[in-house]
């Protein structure tokens, strides 16, 4: 049976309205996806490391309550568990304020096994961050030798700005081993100040992997691949109450679709069909339009189990 791994950051979300914290879950990049994959029934790990506190424990705890394998989850002594302030505005769009322990970056695991067609989420500062980039970019290479299709969300904020230049060869390396590459209009903003998914496709990605997902928020979603195809996905409108993890979700909603609709390695190297790419595009932005109804960085238990029973 396929598999998903996620590796990638863990942190507790504090949530803010106004200037009071209405919520506090479990959050990261990679981990929001692997949580909802868990919830909707897909055989799924997580790769990382929690701090050696009370918010540690939680955030293993909450990935095995939803079914999430945690066994590579890794604590360091005196280590203690980021936090993240995430200030919601009228829109419910979030503001962060992120407090990390850097001193205790590390990363040591056992690989998991491996088979083809397994699908690998990653990406974030966690992906490119030269301090555990050795230990990624190993079990990375590593996954792609087994068969395993590389799903990368470029993720990049603002607050590394300043750190673009020396991490520029990891981020150009993340791009030539994933099978398919997403990324959001600020991404690229903070990154190349570029606003239109034309001009980062042909100046920034092309050269090292052909299929391309532009996010813009409420706007149309930009589709590029091999052979000048070209898509746009209009967003449905959806009342949100955050829109925390509303990518992370869409990346979940995308590799849900790889397995639900039996897309495998072979088919992405030989170029997928329209059909194929509206498939996976109808299971992404379902995955993120629920995430945004709710507080809790994933898909609700109920949506969860409605695809449980497909």
């Amino acid at each position: 049976m396929r598999k998903v791994i996620g590796i990638g950051e863990t942190v507790l979300d504090i949530i803010f309205k106004g200037e009071q914290p209405i919520q506090a879950v479990p959050g990261g990049s990679a981990f929001n996806a692997i949580i909802s994959l868990g919830r909707a029934g897909v055989p799924s790990m997580f790769i990382g490391e929690a701090g050696n506190d009370r918010v540690g424990r939680y955030v293993k705890k909450y990935l095995t309550d939803n079914g999430v394998d945690a066994t590579n989850v890794n604590t360091f002594a005196e280590s203690k568990s980021p936090i993240s302030l995430a200030f919601l505005d009228e829109e419910n769009d979030a503001e962060y304020i992120f407090y990390k322990d850097h001193l205790h970056d590390q990363l040591d695991f056992v690989y998991p096994k491996v088979q083809p067609d397994d699908v690998v989420i990653f990406g974030s500062f966690f992906a490119i961050n030269p301090v555990v980039r050795p230990q990624v970019v190993g079990f990375l290479d590593y996954a792609k030798q087994h068969g395993a299709i590389l799903y990368y969300d470029v993720n990049y904020r603002a607050s590394h700005r300043n750190d673009l230049m020396k991490v520029t060869p990891n981020l150009l390396e993340n791009y030539e081993l994933a099978d398919i590459v997403r990324g959001s209009d600020e991404d690229f903003e903070v990154m190349y100040r570029k606003k239109d998914a034309d001009s980062v496709y042909r100046s920034e990605i092309s050269f090292y992997t052909k299929k391309f997902i532009y996010t813009r928020g409420a706007q149309p979603v930009e589709l590029r691949a091999e052979g000048g195809f070209c898509k746009q996905y209009p967003v449905p409108t959806t009342e949100t109450v955050s829109t925390i993890g509303a990518g992370d979700n869409f990346n979940a909603g995308f590799v849900y679709g790889l397995i639900h609709h039996n897309i495998t390695r072979a088919d992405i190297e030989a170029g997928l069909t329209e059909q194929q790419w509206d498939q996976l595009m109808e299971c992404a932005q379902a995955f993120s339009a629920n995430c945004c109804k709710s507080l809790s960085n994933s898909i609700d238990i109920e949506f969860a189990n409605q695809l449980k029973k497909q």
